[in-house]
C-alpha cells in the first residue's frame, strides 16, 4: 500500500485556469503561470519514491490524453461536479493506502511537506495544510474505513469557511495539521513571495 499524492491540474488553457490571476494581469500569462508553476511543483514531487504521485486531470478526456504533463506519470480523471465531488471520488476511490490531494498553484509545496503530511496520517485520520484565507492547499486520509458518497458536501468553497465546513464534514475523524501556505489567486499573493 505505496502512499498515494494526488495533484490536481487543469489543462492550463487562458480563460480555463487562474481566471481571478487573470483579471489582474491577462488570461494568457495567468496560463502561461500556471502551466510553468505547475510544471516545476510535479517535477519536484514526482522524483521522491515514498510516494506514487497521481496527476488527477481536468477536463477528463483533454488531460487523460494531454502532452503538457508528463507521460510517465498515472492519470485520474478529475469528473464532473464541484471540488468537493471530485476531491471525494478521489478519496473514495483510490488504491488503498493514505492518499493526499493537493492543488498545482502552491508554489511553496516541497517533498518536505507531503512527508509531514503522510507521516501525520500514521497517527491521525486525516490532516490538512492550511492556507491563510480559511482555506486549505492539503486533505489527506489515512481511509482505514470506507468513505461515504458525498463526504466533501455542503462546504462553501472559495470561502473563509471552506477549512471548517470540510472539518464538519468529517465529524468522527482525529485530525492533524501542518503548515500553513499560500495558493497564488491574485498579483498581490505573487507578489507576497
Amino acid at each position: 500500500m505505496q502512499p498515494q499524492l494526488f495533484i490536481m491540474v487543469k489543462e492550463p488553457h487562458p480563460g480555463r485556469v487562474k481566471t481571478r490571476l487573470g483579471r489582474d494581469m491577462g488570461m494568457v500569462p495567468a496560463a502561461w503561470w500556471f502551466r510553468h508553476q505547475s510544471a516545476r511543483l510535479i517535477r519536484r514531487l514526482a522524483a521522491d519514491t515514498r510516494w506514487q504521485t497521481v496527476l488527477a486531470v481536468a477536463p477528463d478526456h483533454e488531460g487523460l490524453s494531454s502532452r503538457v504533463w508528463p507521460a510517465d506519470l498515472a492519470r485520474w480523471p478529475q469528473g464532473r461536479g464541484d471540488l468537493g465531488d471530485r476531491m471525494g471520488r478521489i478519496l473514495r476511490h483510490a488504491p488503498k493506502g493514505p492518499v493526499l490531494i493537493i492543488g498545482a498553484d502552491i508554489p511553496g509545496i516541497t517533498p518536505a511537506l507531503i512527508a509531514k503530511a503522510f507521516a501525520a496520517l500514521g497517527r491521525h485520520d486525516a490532516v490538512f495544510g492550511p492556507a491563510p484565507d480559511g482555506g486549505y492547499w492539503l486533505i489527506g486520509m489515512k481511509r482505514t474505513r470506507a468513505l461515504r458518497a458525498g463526504v466533501l458536501d455542503g462546504v462553501r468553497w472559495s470561502s473563509e469557511h471552506a477549512l471548517a465546513d470540510t472539518r464538519a464534514c468529517l465529524p468522527d475523524c482525529d485530525v492533524a495539521f501542518i503548515d500553513f501556505l499560500q495558493d497564488v489567486d491574485t498579483v498581490a499573493d505573487l507578489s507576497a513571495r
